[in-house]
């Protein structure tokens, strides 16, 4: 096998939550009692099984994600980040990354966070409307948001936080002001995810009912432009459809996914993608926290399908993926990890349509990027676009 010098990203799944929100369709589970002993043993033996398959790569970053990881122990985050760090050579700079709720128990725990390793937090703020808090399902209100923003700046170098826009019944005037609030607060990277429905959850319920409407059509896209408007005033900018960062501050774990690099999934309902002699495989875990455990007990691992993707996928994938960024695809890139031509991956007429509508363009650099009335299209242009 080919040495492989492209760092990896490893992605740790902690799929136990306090409580499931009403809108989340994450592989979460609510527990009354966790065996945690049991679940770090078996994160660390499928690291370390997926560690003996990767081989001895450079490793830029780790990320905690769940469910609610805040809910560990910092013990299990220090030995996972220890294991991690002498499985594979990790960068100086290495990003390691925890998500947490602004409840008082997990906040209570991020300073342990940081001394067992973490040097980014990412919290799951939602709002700091009290009625959209209650609405969301969230256990803290706005208050305790801002206390847990306050606090995590303080410990943490790096800070990003969550907000969920197109309520029910939000308009723009209200939008800008609590995005004006939030972003006052904010540090370096801000994440801003419009509400959609997902099937199987509990919103997909009422919604179907007709118990509440999102706003749509002109009406979302009005609170995108928005909120693009009012992140530039603090300095941060759109480099992906949802997320916001002063440059050089973007997550550099979740541009691996976008840039359709190689990254590590451990944990249940973990996925992962990894490159080697010109195969892409994917994998995924099992998504029930005991199921899985038990398979890694039995065989080192939880693996619930493993495949090659052929290029035409990969293709697929990569470009589903890069649109998303502000910066666009690189087409010799998308060919190298795709292993087709990039002209392969399109249908050339509707390439030609949409650069001729505007909503697609070709960058100085050679690069094709979604214009800004393009991003608001994305999913309608994908489909057609790929072949």
């Amino acid at each position: 096998m080919r040495p492989v010098t492209e760092p990896l990203a490893l992605y740790i799944h902690w799929p136990f939550c306090a409580a499931k929100c009403p809108y989340c369709d994450f592989n979460s589970h609510v527990r009354d009692r966790v065996d945690e002993a049991r679940f770090r043993d078996a994160l660390r033996r499928e690291l370390a099984f997926e560690a003996a398959r990767a081989g001895r790569r450079p490793l830029a970053s780790i990320f905690f994600g769940g469910g609610t990881p805040s809910l560990m122990a910092p013990e299990t985050v220090a030995a996972l980040i220890e294991d991690a760090r002498a499985l594979f050579e990790a960068a100086p700079d290495i990003e390691i990354t925890l998500e947490a709720n602004p409840t008082s128990v997990e906040i209570g725990r991020l300073a342990a966070f940081r001394d067992a390793g973490v040097n980014r937090a990412s919290l799951g703020v939602q709002s700091l409307d009290e009625a959209a808090l209650r609405f969301l399902g969230r256990k803290h209100d706005a208050a305790q948001a801002i206390a847990a923003l306050e606090a995590a700046r303080a410990i943490f170098p790096r800070l990003s936080f969550d907000l969920i826009y197109a309520r029910p019944g939000q308009d723009e005037a209200s939008w800008r002001a609590e995005l004006r609030r939030a972003l006052a607060l904010a540090a370096d990277h801000l994440s801003l995810y419009q509400l959609t429905i997902e099937p199987g959850t509990q919103f997909a319920t009422l919604h179907a009912r007709g118990d509440f409407a999102l706003p749509e059509g002109d009406d979302a896209a009005r609170l995108y432009f928005a909120t693009a408007e009012e992140a530039a005033r603090f300095g941060l900018l759109p480099y992906e459809v949802s997320n916001y960062a002063k440059p050089g501050a973007e997550s550099r774990h979740n541009l691996a996914y976008w840039r359709y690099g190689d990254y590590l999934g451990i944990g249940p309902g973990a996925h992962q993608r990894m490159l080697a002699d010109g195969r892409m495989v994917a994998l995924r875990r099992h998504r029930a926290p005991e199921e899985w455990a038990a398979r890694v007990e039995r065989d080192g691992h939880g693996t619930a399908g493993e495949e090659v993707l052929a290029p035409a996928e990969r293709a697929r994938e990569a470009l589903l993926m890069g649109l998303r960024l502000a910066e666009g695809v690189d087409p010799a890139r998308i060919a190298a990890r795709a292993g087709i031509p990039f002209a392969q991956a399109i249908d050339p007429a509707m390439l030609a349509a949409l650069l001729e509508e505007d909503y697609l363009a070709w960058t100085a650099s050679g690069r094709l990027r979604a214009t800004e009335e393009g991003i608001v299209r994305l999913d309608a242009l994908l489909p057609v676009l790929l072949r």
